[in-house]
């Protein structure tokens, strides 16, 4: 089942961002999706996650699985991220064992949502 890796790509990081730049939001987008995807995980921007306070921000979710945001994120953070999101997809319910979880899943964790039930 293919999880999704969102990425706000609005993030400010807190600072002001000067005209004709891109966003540290958008910048860590563009570095995620400059390589190949992890396998069954696909990378999304989007306009926010609504964790403005938290800099750089993103979420994982697949069907029938918990969901997680996680913030203050920096471009040094990618290949931990690519790694976290590749366990995360390889799990049915979205846990991935603590000591399995980069460190910055595992420190930067703003949220963890229940999965939807069905109807």
């Amino acid at each position: 089942m293919t999880a999704t890796l969102y990425v706000c790509t609005t993030c400010k990081a807190g600072e002001p961002v000067p005209e004709g730049t891109l966003p540290p939001g958008a910048q860590l987008h563009a570095a995620l999706t400059a390589g190949a995807a992890p396998e069954a995980v696909r990378i999304v921007g989007v306009e926010c996650l609504s964790a403005c306070n938290t800099g750089c921000a993103v979420s994982l979710s697949k069907a029938g699985a918990w969901s997680y945001v996680y913030g203050r994120l920096t471009l040094d953070d990618v290949p931990a991220i690519l790694e976290g999101a590749a366990k995360y997809a390889a799990t049915t319910d979205g846990l991935v064992t603590w000591r399995d979880r980069p460190t910055v899943f595992r420190k930067q964790s703003i949220a963890r949502i229940p999965p939807l039930e069905a109807t």
